[in-house]
């Protein structure tokens, strides 16, 4: 077995290393920082799919992973002896349109047929706490969306590296690649990826989020409406949020628009405006040249596991465990729009096995 060094203590990071353990690797991660010092540290964790409709590979890997989500997270818990904050909870969504309205209820079917036995899509008339002027055309509700707390899970997946033999190294920033390597850092990736990618390959995007008191009760489904996410987190408080800014001056500060994504969530859960403010927070998710995650191998001793943008939380699990099946030699069943060289060409859709026996 080999010695690796994972760079990063994210959510990408960690779950790389507890996987590459379970294959009896040496694993040390290298963090410049402190775990979860990046977008894994956020507030919202939305872990929510696709619509049910126009599908494609890369719909599909994402589904996968929020299927198997449960079963992961249930495992890094019972490891570590730390909750994740994890809870299939399912989600809302408003409808304040009428086409939007006739569409959702066109995609009940789609998900009879996409989505696995056991997980729903129906519009109801209206749901909890959601105020009816901001759903006049009912309410999407969906068993298949869960939640996450971000702090809470890298922390969960910390313990679990640590209980599993590995070792992570806090403030200590890496400038050059030593034996073999997984690199995970999010937006810090850019350096190290450059030699191998060029530059500008992982890029932040500006995401600003807020931590409230409470407002909706703990276990109660995500909602999400008017491009606005509400997490009613496990321990009671509720997360809203967030801004997706590509230009910003300060990427730490928050400002009118976290006021505008707030007044936003008020609009759809009055509740809202009588809890607490607790915490208003900014940071960057990194994002590669798709918005999907970058996964591959760069040379004989050098792999990435890094951006994922919005869907990091989901997926990191599948992701850790392609990369594991890289580093054996083995093909992971992944999209190729993951791969390093399909992030610097032209996306091509990449139809679903159905599709092609359709065509053929």
């Amino acid at each position: 077995m080999a010695k690796i060094s994972v760079i990063g203590a994210g959510v990408y990071g960690l779950s790389c290393a507890l996987a590459l353990l379970k294959d009896g690797h040496q694993v040390r991660v290298l963090e410049k920082g402190r775990v979860g010092q990046g977008a894994s540290g956020g507030l919202v964790g939305a872990l929510s799919p696709h619509v049910p409709e126009d599908w494609n590979i890369r719909k599909q890997f994402q589904l996968g992973a929020l299927v198997e989500a449960a079963h992961h997270w249930q495992e890094v818990e019972a490891l570590s002896g730390l909750p994740s904050g994890y809870g299939r909870v399912g989600r809302y969504i408003p409808l304040d349109d009428a086409y939007e309205a006739e569409k959702a209820h066109g995609r009940t079917a789609g998900a009879k047929r996409l989505w696995p036995h056991g997980f729903s899509w129906q519009v109801l008339p209206e749901a909890p706490h959601i105020a009816k002027a901001a759903a006049p055309f009912g309410v999407v509700h969906e068993t298949l969306s869960a939640r996450i707390n971000p702090r809470l899970a890298s922390a969960a997946l910390a313990a679990a590296v640590i209980k599993s033999g590995g070792e992570i190294v806090e403030n200590h920033p890496v400038r050059a690649l030593e034996g073999v390597c997984v690199i995970a850092a999010g937006i810090g990736s850019e350096a190290l990826l450059s030699p191998f990618l060029g530059e500008g390959k992982i890029r932040g995007v500006k995401g600003q989020a807020a931590l409230l008191s409470g407002g909706v009760p703990a276990g109660s489904p995500v909602i999400f409406g008017n491009g606005v996410y509400i997490i009613p987190h496990a321990n009671g408080t509720v997360a809203v949020g967030a801004t997706s800014e590509n230009k910003f001056t300060d990427a730490s500060s928050t400002d009118a628009l976290l006021d505008a994504v707030l007044a936003k969530a008020f609009a759809i859960v009055p509740a809202l405006s009588a809890a607490k403010l607790l915490e208003r927070h900014a940071g960057l998710r990194p994002r590669a040249p798709k918005p999907e995650a970058m996964l591959g191998q760069l040379d004989d001793h050098t792999f990435v596991a890094t951006g994922g943008f919005k869907t990091g939380l989901g997926n990191a699990h599948i992701i850790a465990s392609a990369l594991r099946q890289l580093v054996r030699g083995e093909a992971p069943d992944i999209p190729k729009d993951l791969s390093p060289k399909h992030h610097l060409t032209k996306r091509v859709k990449q139809p679903m096995p159905w599709q092609m026996a359709d065509r053929a």
